[in-house]
């Protein structure tokens, strides 16, 4: 097996809120929408520096809270960004996490989460192949 990409589908209810937090706040892009009919559920992609996610207003697309972990650079950079937009409804901390990371988690308006990581170097006084006597 080789795996090209893995998309999350996360479910949406309201697509004027879900623009406004991935598109307008986190600066994601819409790729593309599809609607079976006029009034119909949406299921859309969006993408931003090779995060792409699907959401879905339909029934049993995925269901609220989940969690999707990114590995990523330029956590403190994007964090500061997103900060400064002032987003009245998510203000994120970032913390160093007991797992080696620097990152913080955003709440979609939908209870789903993205949780944005950074790998963080070795301190000195962590155990290493190189420090074990």
């Amino acid at each position: 097996m080789n795996v090209e990409k893995v998309i999350p589908v996360l479910r949406i209810f309201d697509l004027r809120k879900a623009v406004e937090f991935y598109v307008d706040w986190l600066g994601f892009t819409i790729v593309w929408e599809h609607r079976f009919e006029e009034h119909a559920p949406v299921y859309m992609e969006v993408a931003k520096d090779g995060i792409t996610l699907h959401l879905s207003e339909h029934h049993g697309d995925g269901s609220p809270n989940t969690h999707v972990f990114v590995w990523c650079t330029g956590v403190k950079e994007y964090h500061e960004e997103l900060i400064a937009k002032k987003y009245k409804y998510n203000r994120p901390g970032i913390e160093e996490t007991f797992y080696g990371t620097l990152a913080f988690t955003v709440n979609d308006p939908f209870n789903n989460k993205i949780i944005f990581n950074q790998q963080l170097p070795p301190s000195t006084h962590e155990a290493t192949p190189d420090n074990v006597e």
